[in-house]
């Protein structure tokens, strides 16, 4: 890790406020009833920067084996293991992990070694295991596949419903995004009494964009975009772009919805990206999973659709972009400069983009004494 002389942030800390919604009491994915998240972080400098992230479902158990879920492919150029029967039954299973490249399909086992040893699992012949990837190649050296089991287990076993670690952790250690250093990130939403929560893995590339304000790794001045102009008009190609151009995008609620109103809330997840400036390169592997809690009718259910109208849907559709947009922001405002493998990825600076912010309106001035940032 490198020192970028300033303490990690996330967003609202710093006074960027994305949407009018309120948060829940942690601002992450654990605000949702029933997940937990935990990480297992590998550094070995300059070498490896690279790990696990854990999404845990606590409903999965012996009193139920499934949970609703919805996917919905961006861009395909990666590996999610598990997406077709996620696709195919609008379920899932195991707990959600996410990994390295490479690292994903060491991963898949020993998660299905994990489930074989829980409670109600002594006669299971068949098992979907769901993890999903990005390259962090240009930081961790990925072809030595450091992830072992205990790895594994360790972020499962791990994992809390408290606040989770951003930043350089676990899946996100060797991540880059938008020309800057990535990472995991995550954020909440409370709308119409639902919690809808998400957690992101951004390596993705693109130029910076936070609240409609251009914030280029180049730090090349750009004017802010126009009402009506297209998210990419005089975007600037940033100079230092991920090895694998990769986003994934984990969504949780407790609203009761079906797997097809999720495949739904999974969409605009991946649509939220655009906001933060993805360039939806097409050697990106671009993700959502969106899944439902307890309260959502089972996933081998008849029914045409959940609980919630079709019409309802659409405070969850804010809710979820909302969310996502400020876990890929806090992704990388909580993310330390590192020097890896192949290349170092420097940290987006807070200063810069508050005097962006600031310059372009969309901030106030500080007041006469107080620190800049």
């Amino acid at each position: 890790m490198g020192d970028d002389g300033q303490r990690p942030r996330r967003a609202r800390d710093l006074g960027i406020v994305v949407g009018a919604l309120p948060t829940g009491p942690h601002n992450a994915l654990t605000d949702v009833p029933g997940v937990r998240v935990g990480h297992t972080t590998i550094v070995d400098a300059p070498r490896l920067h690279t790990g696990v992230t854990a999404i845990v479902p606590e409903a999965l158990g012996p009193d139920r084996r499934t949970l609703p879920c919805g996917l919905f492919v961006g861009n395909g150029f990666g590996k999610l293991v598990g997406a077709t029967q996620v696709a195919e039954l609008g379920a899932i299973e195991t707990p959600i992990l996410l990994t390295a490249t490479l690292s994903a399909f060491r991963v898949a086992d020993a998660l299905v070694t994990y489930m074989l040893a829980q409670p109600g699992h002594e006669e299971t012949r068949t098992l979907n295991p769901v993890v999903g990837e990005t390259n962090d190649g240009r930081l961790s050296d990925i072809r030595a596949r450091p992830v072992t089991e205990a790895h594994v287990l360790a972020a499962l076993d791990g994992a809390t419903s408290g606040p989770p670690d951003e930043g350089c952790v676990g899946a996100g250690t060797g991540t880059m995004a938008l020309g800057f250093k990535g990472g995991i990130g995550t954020s909440s939403r409370v709308v119409d009494g639902w919690t809808v929560g998400a957690l992101v893995q951004a390596n993705f590339s693109g130029t910076l964009t936070v609240r409609g304000v251009l914030v280029p790794a180049d730090g090349a001045d750009v004017a802010p975009l126009s009402a009506g102009q297209p998210c990419s008009a005089g975007r600037p190609a940033s100079a230092e772009q991920p090895e694998g151009n990769s986003c994934m995008i984990v969504v949780a609620t407790d609203a009761p919805l079906d797997a097809r109103q999720l495949g739904r809330v999974a969409r605009r997840a991946v649509f939220a990206m655009a906001r933060v400036g993805s360039d939806f390169a097409g050697g990106s592997g671009d993700y959502a999973l969106a899944f439902s809690t307890p309260g959502a009718p089972p996933s081998d259910s008849t029914a045409d659709a959940g609980s919630v109208d079709e019409h309802g849907l659409d405070p969850i559709f804010a809710a979820t972009m909302d969310a996502v947009e400020e876990a890929l922001l806090n992704a990388l405002l909580r993310a330390t400069t590192t020097v890896g493998h192949r290349g170092t990825a420097t940290a987006v600076p807070h200063d810069l983009v508050l005097s962006r912010l600031r310059a372009a309106g969309v901030l106030p001035q500080p007041s006469a004494g107080a620190p800049a940032s």
